[in-house]
């Protein structure tokens, strides 16, 4: 990777978009520090340090912000309205077949889906954005805190609509921040954005850790998380980069005195197929009881059990269902995304065949025996990542506090591979010598 970025920076084409890249991240990071106005700073950082952040929905927004959603930033909302527009798009693809047809046209289709996520994003931002102001002005964003309840000073109409124009502005910056990366940059712009909000909180997590660990004044809880996260990256890249090569082979085809075909390739099944969206998912189905409970105002025996059960990631119940439901989605999500009809349709039509099945129906059976094969291992291999936090909590008591959860690592190391990917792809473009020796 490091002789990778070495070769990048002297070549003059790659080092101006890596530099701009980098410009791009500041100013990103800039902005996730600009308090948006009508807020109270100084009682939001009263609250911040009172309280070591919030769980759930509220921690996952965090993480995916940068530390900005608690912040109450200009950047607050981050990347996520941006990613839940692009998996509903995605979802409803396979659903409204005017957009599967949109999905077929190329690059012009492709481009007006692209469209309508950005609508989406935005619409997506004025709900969510509303959601935090109204969550801060009745003191539920930060829970015991004194000081909650004057993060809004000014609850007037006039202010929290500003409140809500300038989180959704900061969305579309942020979205227009993401694709002049993509255009401009080095990688996928949204993905680099995410991986360096992930990435910015994990330092002030390390050094928490170190400070609330009581063995050699904290050095030996802070040596073994460092431990335990090379070896979850060891574990995430080695699952990641593995693969089921389905072998297919193109008949010869005999057009005038041409012969086309007679090749051999495979089809990459990779054994996470669904990669981050599944603890995405579930993270926040399972957090929603926990939000009804928490603003329901009656006494019944359901918010009681939601609360006992549901709101603590340590009991059993809450980890069984966590679990149940990554799985859950694990499959959901590859079902989605991956027919194996249309492949082996699109197989036949080109003269393709694996060998020793037969084309067509005997086919797409056999790709979804594999696909449901290797999903299993998958989906069980996210469940044991995500639960990373809750076994941090049990061993060490790092609890929220531990930097390398499920969903950060595995955006940390998939984002990571892909760019170092990118770059070497282009790398090797322009330093390919061809048929010269």
């Amino acid at each position: 990777m490091f002789v990778a970025l070495a070769h990048a920076f002297k070549t003059p084409d790659l080092r101006r978009r890596l530099l701009f890249t980098l410009g791009v991240i500041v100013v990103y990071r800039i902005g996730t520090h600009v308090p948006i106005p009508g807020v109270n700073y100084r009682a939001v950082q009263q609250c911040i340090d009172q309280t070591s952040g919030s769980e759930g929905l509220f921690g996952l927004v965090n993480l995916f912000s940068g530390g900005a959603l608690l912040q109450i930033t200009i950047f607050a909302l981050g990347v996520l309205p941006y990613i839940t527009a692009s998996i509903i798009l995605q979802l409803l693809t396979v659903v409204i077949p005017r957009l599967e047809a949109l999905k077929k046209e190329g690059q012009a289709g492709t481009a007006k889906i692209t469209q309508y996520t950005r609508y989406l994003t935005v619409a997506l931002a004025v709900l969510q954005g509303t959601g935090l102001v109204a969550t801060a002005r009745n003191g539920s964003l930060f829970q015991n805190c004194s000081a909650a309840g004057l993060i809004v000073p000014d609850r007037s109409v006039f202010v929290t609509v500003t409140m809500v124009i300038t989180m959704t502005a900061g969305t579309a910056v942020v979205m227009w921040l993401g694709e002049l990366i993509t255009d401009r940059g080095i990688g996928n712009g949204m993905s680099i954005l995410m991986f360096i909000s992930i990435a910015s909180t994990t330092p002030a997590a390390l050094w928490a850790i170190k400070k609330q660990g009581t063995l050699a004044d904290g050095w030996i809880e802070f040596g073994g998380v460092i431990l335990v996260a090379l070896a979850l990256v060891g574990l995430v890249v080695f699952v990641e980069q593995a693969q089921r090569r389905i072998p297919v082979q193109y008949a010869k085809r005999m057009i005038g005195r041409r012969s086309y075909g007679g090749t051999s390739t495979y089809i990459p099944l990779k054994l996470n197929q669904a990669g981050v969206i599944p603890v995405i998912f579930a993270s926040s189905l399972l957090y929603v009881p926990s939000l009804v409970a928490q603003f329901s105002q009656s006494d019944s025996g359901w918010k009681a059990w939601v609360t006992q059960n549901l709101s603590k990631s340590d009991h059993p119940v809450y980890i069984a269902t966590y679990s149940a439901l990554i799985v859950f989605f694990a499959f959901f999500y590859v079902a989605i995304t991956f027919n194996p009809d249309e492949v082996a349709g699109n197989m036949k039509q080109y003269g393709g065949f694996i060998p020793g099945i037969r084309a067509g129906r005997p086919t797409a059976q056999y790709l979804h025996y594999v696909l449901t094969r290797i999903t299993w291992p998958g989906a069980l291999y996210l469940g044991l990542i995500a639960l990373v936090p809750t076994i941090a909590l049990a061993v060490t008591g790092a609890g929220q506090n531990f930097p390398f959860g499920g969903t950060s690592i595995l955006i940390i190391v998939g984002v990571g591979l892909e760019t170092v990917r990118q770059i070497e792809s282009q790398l090797q473009q322009r330093n390919y010598e061809g048929f010269l020796r």
